[in-house]
């Protein structure tokens, strides 16, 4: 067929000694061990009794497939060959058929059997051998086997070898019982700033975007640098705090990750206002994920809340613009900290659409009205907010309602006089100020779960 790659020799083709599983005993090219050579290309197996004694673990069983002279170098299929059509320049499109290829090695690697590996290099496979694109230490290392990899980097397996995707085994360092792995792979030579050739991401920021605080530390102390960049101009710190929750249930883990790391970085010199290509910053993607401790740290370090993307959103509009997820993570703590460190209101006209999406987070919608003197709704607004939310927060909602288009408190007012004329220093002379406590947190916006 036209197109059509030939497969490998069949290993038993080859060998003509199988003529058991029992009985079959893995002897390399043609009949004699002695004739090999290391340049020689590995053969293609198919023994499932061979197969089934790696997946399993059967040390025993291999020794007898192994024995002293034969050699391991083999090729297994990880999966049958399958009919593709790959393109090619000028629109021609082939059949071809692409098989997915591995070696024991590959396996004992990824399973976690350490004395088969060892039986497996003493039977000459090839540490760096990667058909399928990946070498054995990939494998370890993505698994998390640290015994594994030690025995792969004493027989000399090279830490610095990319994958198919361009990624050195330190970035493929985030299982459970990765940490181990990637103490070896430093100790052993790896690069602790080597990139990966697509996305030129450094382990450290692997780390950064899998909230793997221990590894963080381990890169930083190596010497990392913390504000490398990728191929999209990200830095670690952009990456930790772009930290996405899958549920509402590991927000508050996600979020204490985030600030862990967030806190390593900044203590390590990492820039708290550097910008990618689109010049979204730190505080940009921690608005945008919720993570308010965060907002709050980034705040503290001097960012300003006002700063622009290259669309011209602020940390405001990344907040309210978030994700849905972000509700269990308490909006209002975000929209607070940024309305306290300086940032512009939002625009009235807005107002509408900010309570029909954050109907379901009063408290989002009481620290927004509260930087206002004067109620910047629409009589129609409470057709914006359902029923059954009206009645869940039927207390705040009345208030909100009864206040459209007419006059705040004396004392409202007032709070909105003293915020306006301390402007741009806010957050640094609201808290010097000798007030009370209770008046001191009414002058920050603390909630109230009513407007007056």
């Amino acid at each position: 067929m036209p197109g059509r790659r030939s497969s490998p020799p069949h290993w038993g083709h080859r060998l003509g000694c199988l003529r058991s599983a029992s009985a079959c005993r893995v002897w390399g090219p043609r009949s004699c061990p002695a004739r090999e050579t290391p340049q020689r290309s590995p053969l293609l197996c198919r023994d499932m009794a061979l197969q089934n004694a790696l997946y399993t673990g059967d040390l025993a069983r291999l020794q007898e497939l192994f024995p002293p002279h034969s050699t391991a170098d083999l090729l297994l299929e990880s999966r049958a060959a399958e009919p593709r059509w790959i393109s090619h320049q000028r629109g021609l499109w082939s059949l071809t058929y692409k098989e997915e290829l591995t070696t024991p090695l590959h396996v004992a690697a990824s399973r976690g059997h350490t004395e088969i590996l060892q039986l497996l290099l003493r039977r000459r496979a090839r540490p760096d051998s990667a058909p399928g694109g990946r070498t054995a230490l990939h494998e370890a290392c993505a698994a998390g086997h640290a015994a594994c990899a030690h025995v792969l980097l004493v027989a000399g397996a090279d830490p610095n070898i990319p994958d198919q995707d361009g990624k050195r085994p330190l970035h493929l360092c985030g299982a459970a019982g990765s940490l181990e792995c990637a103490e070896l792979l430093l100790r052993f030579g790896a690069k602790v700033d080597g990139r990966s050739e697509e996305e030129e991401e450094t382990p450290l920021h692997v780390a950064a975007r899998l909230g793997h605080v221990e590894l963080a530390d381990l890169l930083l102390r190596r010497g990392a640098c913390s504000n490398a960049r990728d191929a999209e101009s990200w830095t670690p710190l952009l990456a930790a705090c772009d930290a996405r929750c899958t549920s509402p249930a590991d927000a508050e883990a996600t979020t204490a990750h985030c600030l862990q790391l967030c806190r390593l970085l900044l203590s390590a010199g990492a820039d708290a206002d550097a910008a990618d290509q689109d010049r979204r910053r730190p505080l940009h993607l921690a608005c945008r994920r919720g993570h308010a401790d965060v907002v709050e740290l980034l705040l503290s370090c001097g960012v300003s809340a006002n700063a622009m993307d290259y669309g011209g959103h602020t940390a405001l509009h990344y907040a309210l613009q978030g994700p849905a997820a972000a509700l269990a993570q308490g909006p209002e703590h975000t929209v607070r900290a940024l309305l306290n460190h300086g940032a512009v209101r939002v625009w009235p006209g807005a107002l509408p659409k900010v309570l029909e999406r954050w109907c379901t987070s009063p408290r989002t919608i009481e620290v927004l009205m509260n930087t206002y003197s004067i109620m910047q709704l629409p009589e129609e607004a409470v057709g914006l907010v359902p029923p059954e939310t009206l009645q869940k927060y039927h207390r705040f909602y009345s208030s909100l309602l009864a206040l459209v288009r007419q006059p705040r408190s004396l004392q409202h007012l007032s709070r909105c006089a003293l915020r306006a004329h301390l402007a741009a220093c806010l957050p640094h002379a609201l808290p010097r100020l000798p007030l009370p406590a209770r008046l001191l947190r009414y002058l920050q916006l603390d909630f109230e779960d009513v407007l007056y």
